[in-house]
C-alpha cells in the first residue's frame, strides 16, 4: 500500500543504514524493528541508468542545508531527473521513501514492504 506524505508509519523489521544515510546495504548502525516515524517523501526507483542519474544528483546537493522550501524544490527536482531517466510506470519500477523517525534520524530508501501504517 502507498504511504502519503505525512503518513505516520513504523518498522516491520531491522534496518541497517548505510554511511550515506540509505537503507538496506552494509552499514554502522541499524534502526529497530518498530520504530515510528512520519513519511516525509518518496521517489520510484527505476533502472540502473536512472538510479545512476539520481545518485549524481544527490552526490551534488548532499553536506548543505536547505530551508523547507528549498528541499521541497530539490525533492521535485531529484522527481524529474527520475522521470526523466526513465523511471515511469511500468518499467521495473519502485516505490522508496523517506522517512523521519520520532528519535530524529532520517532514512531514505525504505521499501514499502519495510513500512506498516501506524
Amino acid at each position: 500500500m502507498p504511504y502519503e506524505t505525512g503518513a505516520t508509519v513504523r518498522l516491520t523489521r531491522e534496518v541497517q543504514v548505510t554511511e550515506k544515510g540509505t537503507a538496506g546495504l552494509p552499514g554502522p548502525l541499524f534502526l529497530g524493528e518498530g520504530l515510528m516515524g512520519i513519511v516525509t517523501g518518496s521517489a520510484q526507483e527505476a533502472s540502473t541508468a536512472a538510479s545512476e542519474h539520481v545518485a549524481l544528483f544527490d552526490e551534488q546537493v548532499r553536506g548543505f542545508q536547505f530551508d523547507a522550501s528549498a528541499s521541497y524544490l530539490i525533492n521535485d527536482l531529484r522527481q524529474k531527473v527520475i522521470r526523466a531517466s526513465g523511471g515511469g510506470a511500468g518499467s521495473g519500477t519502485q516505490t522508496l521513501y523517506r522517512v523521519r523517525f520520532e528519535n530524529g534520524f532520517v532514512l531514505d530508501g525504505l521499501e514499502e514492504g519495510w513500512l506498516a501504517r501506524v
